[in-house]
């Protein structure tokens, strides 16, 4: 009888699990350079059952199988697929078509920098000349740990990243792209941070300067998902106070015998 109650609760906290990403997708839904996230379910760990030592088989003690308890999250995972490019006519707002990410240094609020890589290319310029995103943090030039800079205003990036002023090229911004995203870990809302196995490779997207990319979520689809949730945990309700409706009746039988 208690076990269909954990299973129950199990089943409403993974919900709840679930909700949560769809809450931060939907968040998110125009957010640029967003990546949609979800969440996988499986069976809990199974756990092995034995047979309790009474008259029936000689008051031997054997094992009977397994069973499962419940449910739990089994992997949160990144949606990497491309959202729509978006014109917005500014010379600094970039977007990879493709595969591939910009490169930025971000500074954490007690100085520490370090290099993070982002699809979030709504970038702009400095008073001192600096490209960087929407939370100030310095784009990544080629050329060792440069940040990128520009002197004038007619500013040119081609497909391959290269900036030209005056038709001029004067730098090239940093781009990487890697064989296994499942080594990049999520910083943030927009970044992500390689850890260790993460092999690059090369970058095949192209920059299209001018454009944003969307986020990838798709409203509707989390509508759906958010309705799927909200039935399944209702149902983990339901089974919860059918169980204690049951203890209780037998609790109040029991006294009156």
């Amino acid at each position: 009888m208690l076990r269909s109650l954990y299973t129950a609760w199990t089943g409403m906290y993974n919900e709840q699990q679930r909700l949560d990403v769809i809450s931060n997708n939907m968040a998110n839904s125009a957010t640029v350079g967003f990546k949609k996230e979800g969440a996988s379910s499986q069976s809990f760990d199974k756990v092995l059952t034995i047979k309790i030592r009474d008259g029936s088989e000689g008051w031997k003690k054997r094992e009977i199988g397994t069973m499962r308890l419940g449910v739990k999250i089994g992997e949160a995972y990144t949606d990497y697929s491309q959202g729509s490019l978006r014109e917005t006519q500014d010379p600094y707002d970039l977007a990879m078509d493709g595969d591939g990410f910009f490169v930025v240094n971000y500074t954490k609020t007690n100085g520490e920098t370090f290099q993070v890589v982002t699809r979030a290319g709504d970038f702009h310029v400095t008073k001192d000349g600096y490209i960087v995103d929407s939370e100030g943090n310095h784009v990544q030039s080629e050329a060792g740990d440069a940040q990128v800079s520009v002197d004038t205003h007619e500013v040119v990036i081609d497909v391959d990243g290269r900036v030209y002023e005056d038709g001029q090229e004067t730098d090239r911004l940093l781009i990487k792209d890697y064989e296994n995203y499942d080594y990049l870990k999520k910083f943030g809302e927009t970044y992500w941070l390689p850890t260790n196995g993460a092999t690059e490779k090369e970058v095949t997207g192209l920059v299209r300067q001018g454009y944003t990319e969307q986020s990838n979520v798709q409203v509707v689809n989390e509508m759906v998902n958010l309705i799927a949730i909200t039935r399944a945990y209702e149902a983990g309700q339901k089974v919860i106070r059918s169980v204690d409706s049951t203890m209780e009746l037998a609790v109040s039988s029991l006294g009156k015998v």
